[in-house]
């Protein structure tokens, strides 16, 4: 699915880029499987130019949730609306474009051909160099679809999406089975492409992803929003510190170290011993009493801690 802008277009609800509407919200969605629920009740809203990540457990519920808000599956309850409107209004507006998970590319075409299709869908797509040089396939326009590297397909499927310059792009899974390379090629792109204003939504299981390259993160479990805030404040929903120091010569026991003031966790590795605490000032204060404050450091929860944390807290929630 990819969209170009509404402004180029007369008569539309959604050509009015002054009026004050969100690009996406969702307000008490529910949808269900039979049983399931895959959503429940869920609200969110993302403001233009916003560079929002859902993260969440396998079935959490956030392929459903992008499939909702593109419009492929109408709610069961609550609303859902893309620049105020309904989403078929905005993919018809062109304002909204997708990088789906399951989207295979057309065989037997050159990638410059494929794309070339593609702009004649819009009345005023990026020019074709330009979304050549924005995807990095410059050098792999004249090659057949079939013969690109995983990595240069999903870049294709990026051009795809951005071509017709939407204003809200959605990436479900974007750098899903890449090698490190090809997602750092295509995370070059996508920050290249919303750095002109766009909003951009993405789900990932990558969770160094979204900490950098996310405004605000959004963790779902069971169809719920169980966490809403940027990856800072996600992390602080977790308390605690890890205070990692170097040990001396002299043997020092774990025991010695779990008893110290705020230590719940010790775990020892050569000549290092890295100590979870949820009292860090206590602790350090402890260590600097006995002379084991060399090499101090002194950090937070990283996301992935807080994701388990708050994942892990839900799973006692009603089933979804």
């Amino acid at each position: 699915m990819t969209g170009g802008r509404a402004s180029r277009r007369g008569g539309a609800d959604l050509t009015d880029r002054h009026r004050p509407h969100p690009a996406l919200a969702l307000t008490g969605v529910a949808y269900r499987y039979g049983q399931l629920r895959a959503v429940d009740q869920l609200d969110l809203r993302v403001a233009p130019g916003e560079v929002l990540a859902l993260l969440g457990p396998n079935g959490a519920g956030k392929s459903t949730t992008i499939n909702l808000l593109l419009g492929l599956l109408p709610p069961q309850t609550g609303t859902v609306e893309v620049f105020g409107g309904r989403p078929a209004l905005a993919v018809a507006a062109g304002r909204l474009g997708a990088m789906l998970q399951e989207n295979q590319l057309l065989p037997r075409v050159r990638v410059a051909e494929l794309l070339g299709f593609a702009r004649g869908l819009y009345p005023d797509p990026m020019p074709l160099d330009e979304v050549l040089d924005l995807a990095h396939l410059t050098g792999v326009a004249g090659r057949m679809t079939e013969a690109l590297s995983g990595g240069q397909q999903q870049r294709v499927r990026f051009a795809l999406a951005v071509i017709g310059q939407p204003d809200l792009l959605v990436l479900d899974e974007p750098t899903a089975a890449l090698d490190v390379a090809a997602r750092r090629d295509l995370w070059a792109a996508m920050r290249r492409y919303v750095a002109r204003g766009r909003t951009l939504v993405f789900s990932t299981h990558y969770l160094a992803e979204a900490d950098e390259n996310a405004d605000r993160i959004v963790v779902l479990a069971g169809g719920r929003k169980i966490a809403d805030g940027s990856p800072a404040e996600i992390k602080r929903r977790v308390p605690g510190r890890a205070i990692t120091i170097r040990l001396p010569g002299a043997a020092v026991s774990p025991a010695a170290l779990l008893a110290l003031p705020g230590v719940v966790a010790v775990d020892l590795a050569g000549d290092r011993a890295q100590l979870s605490s949820t009292d860090s000032d206590a602790t350090v204060l402890a260590l600097a009493r006995q002379g084991l404050v060399r090499g101090l450091e002194v950090v937070g929860a990283n996301l992935e801690d807080a994701f388990l944390a708050l994942t892990g807290n839900a799973k006692g929630s009603p089933p979804a």
